[in-house]
């Protein structure tokens, strides 16, 4: 479908964007792009593995858009005003959102799984990209990060995965309504919270999702989403749970140093198997039971399904562990909302060690939209030993409202009791970072849509080798 036509991908770096680039090339379109960061200098590595892929990169001054057949492919953000966006109204070119051309891509395969949900959505699309990959089902996933399975000298950054097979799973974004162009035969469905719009406009994002697939695969231990499931019949239903009575019932884990590991019961033929993780959580073996729903959802046989998460490493930025030194481990983090913190607080607290936390808020209307939930998460679940430190929210330009920044946070955590710190740029912060960690220490960087955390978080296991 996409074979002979020609894309250039504005913003083409994004971590939406890259992977479909790749998609799109890997199906023999002509495919091109710019991107700030790379007029900027900024993450090398990865443009030189785009262009290592035959995708051809521009700056962003128009240069890259010449011909009226070419297809703009940029996210709703961009502003008029951007001159690769002039040179194709000028010419005339189709435009097209990242999600519209991913929907177009994913509503063609015979199969389709995506997966929605508030946190989760890219650990549970990579565990059911590589059950369908390891039982042979040659899969094509989209991913928001990089799946560790799937990376080598070739494909450093395998957020995507081109098979040759009938099934197309990806993660589907509420945050922009898109999750409303996806027609998936199967719909995965964990949980429902804050984010970035209201409740009940995410009710009934999350309700129409469901109402199209075949088989929706819902985890009713989540209230939201078992409100939701109550509305379907039960033909179109596959439930799970860890405390409820549902189709797949989880039970008895563990959770230990290595990774966590649970059982789950089929309760229709009353088979059970044990899933042993190398990641840790439990809100990872939540992860990986509705996994194991989608996959037997798409045909895949249960006890195969459960067998092969063995075999799964993780994602990037997925509490990551980047390395340790002078016996402090740090870990690399995409936690953001409350819900995503809270996972990852609740995993490290399960093991000893004081956490000394980096935070960069992703934006100052989150901030504004969850800033009470985020407090009380914090409050709740950060020791008393803790340190939290936050830095000025990421700003990209613009008139957005400011006037709710870390400070806010800062403010509201100190009262709850908490050890909390506005240090708003980051040579200051790796300077605090290194000055209060002591051995048996865990420093953990947080935060989303900046790729340099990833650096930043390396960065700091560098400084503190150099104390050892």
């Amino acid at each position: 479908m996409t074979g002979s036509k020609s894309y250039f991908f504005c913003g083409i770096g994004g971590s939406g964007m890259l992977p479909l680039a790749c998609i799109v090339r890997a199906q023999g379109a002509e495919v091109a792009g710019s991107d700030r960061a790379l007029d900027q200098g900024r993450t090398a590595p990865k443009f030189e593995f785009l262009r290592a892929e035959g995708i051809g990169l521009f700056p962003q001054d128009g240069s890259g858009v010449t011909a009226q057949d070419q297809v703009l492919v940029a996210s709703a953000a961009v502003e008029e005003t951007v001159p690769d966006v002039q040179a194709a109204n000028a010419l005339g070119c189709a435009r097209m959102s990242r999600a519209g051309l991913l929907a177009e891509l994913f509503n063609a395969s015979p199969e389709r799984i995506a997966v929605g949900g508030t946190s989760g959505k890219s650990t549970v699309t990579g565990m059911i990209g590589w059950i369908l990959h390891a039982t042979g089902r040659a899969p094509t996933v989209m991913n928001g990060a990089v799946m560790k399975n799937f990376v080598s000298n070739a494909t450093p950054f395998a957020s995507a995965l081109v098979g040759g097979g009938d099934v197309f799973v990806s993660e589907v974004d509420e945050s922009d309504g898109s999750i409303a162009l996806f027609g998936p035969t199967v719909a995965v469905l964990g949980n429902i919270s804050l984010d970035h719009k209201e409740m009940d406009e995410l009710r009934a994002l999350f309700e129409d999702f469901v109402l199209k697939a075949r088989t929706a695969v819902v985890n009713i231990d989540h209230p939201e989403v078992a409100a939701i499931a109550s509305e379907l019949h039960q033909d179109r239903l596959l439930t799970f749970a860890f405390d409820k009575e549902a189709q797949l019932v989880g039970h008895d884990i563990e959770e230990r140093a290595e990774g966590v590991g649970f059982r789950v019961t089929e309760r229709s033929s009353g088979d059970t198997a044990e899933v042993r993780l190398q990641l840790l959580g439990k809100h990872n073996a939540v992860n990986a039971l509705s996994a194991i729903g989608a996959a037997v959802a798409a045909g895949v046989p249960f006890a195969e399904a459960a067998e092969a998460l063995a075999g799964f490493t993780g994602l990037r930025r997925r509490l990551e562990r980047v390395g340790e030194a002078s016996g402090v481990a740090v870990y690399d983090d995409f936690g953001h909302n409350p819900d995503k913190i809270a996972a990852t607080l609740d995993a490290l607290h399960a093991f000893p060690g004081r956490l000394l936390i980096f935070f960069q808020p992703h934006g100052y209307g989150p901030l504004r939209v969850m800033g009470r939930e985020l407090v009380a998460t914090l409050a709740e679940k950060l020791a008393p030993d803790d340190v939290l430190i936050l830095s000025d929210p990421v700003y990209f330009g613009g008139t957005v409202d400011r006037s709710v920044g870390s400070e806010t946070i800062i403010d509201g955590v100190c009262a709850a009791g908490r050890n909390a710190e506005h240090v708003p740029a980051r040579p200051a912060i790796a300077d605090r970072l290194t000055a209060l960690a002591r051995p048996g220490d865990r420093i953990v960087v947080m935060g989303a849509r900046d790729d340099t955390l990833s650096q930043f978080a390396a960065e700091l296991v560098e400084r503190l080798s150099a104390t050892e």
